[in-house]
């Protein structure tokens, strides 16, 4: 029987991109189908006092993830297509990190080509038409888990968590292997986090 696994992800987050990729993979190993949901970093931090700079980039991601909820809404079939289409660009070869609005503009006219969407659908990437939709889909994806957390939200069975974070991506059985591993924590109701310190960043640049 088919699994699925419900992951809600932010275009321009490096590590919601590892884990989708990884996600990627077991799909090829594992009889399971991965259902793509827009959350947003923005969303998230609308408010917060942090650092200057990143603000700034948080008023960037506004675009992606706005335009990813217009596809949600209206052709959802074509949310991992846009979701790759981004990514490849932003993290595959390095286009992330930018700052101010509307600074991924040309990045998703790009991407929505390559998905075969609608051009217009840009429009809505510096406007605030779909901001309550975004906000539902992330607030969706934050019920799952907790305030406590970022990208990506990953569901698996009847438990969600913040996470796998992971910086390299397993491919072939390896990652079948660490998907079995992560739902079978999935599956204990007393499991809830576990973690030690980072040392890089994930690796997903494009050679």
């Amino acid at each position: 029987m088919m699994q699925t696994v419900t992951f809600w992800f932010d275009c321009t987050c490096p590590f919601a991109w590892a884990t989708s990729r990884w996600m990627k993979e077991v799909e090829k190993v594992r009889d399971i189908s991965v259902e793509f949901k827009p959350m947003s970093l923005s969303v998230l931090n609308d408010g917060r006092d942090l650092d200057p700079d990143y603000m700034e980039m948080m008023k960037a991601n506004w675009g992606p993830a706005r335009v990813a909820a217009k596809i949600m809404l209206e052709a959802p079939e074509k949310i991992d297509a846009y979701y790759t289409a981004m990514g490849t660009r932003i993290h595959g070869a390095g286009e992330g990190g930018k700052k101010g609005y509307g600074a991924y503009d040309d990045i998703i006219t790009a991407a929505l080509a390559d998905a075969a969407l609608p051009a217009e659908f840009a429009s809505v990437a510096n406007t605030e038409e779909v901001d309550e939709d975004l906000r539902t889909f992330h607030h969706e994806g934050i019920s799952e888990v907790g305030d406590d957390v970022g990208t990506p939200v990953v569901k698996l069975g009847d438990t969600a968590f913040f996470g796998p974070v992971i910086t390299r991506i397993p491919t072939g059985e390896e990652a079948g292997e660490i998907f079995d591993a992560a739902v079978r924590l999935a599956q204990y109701p007393y499991f809830f986090e576990i973690k030690r310190t980072r040392t890089e960043m994930p690796q997903v640049r494009d050679n």
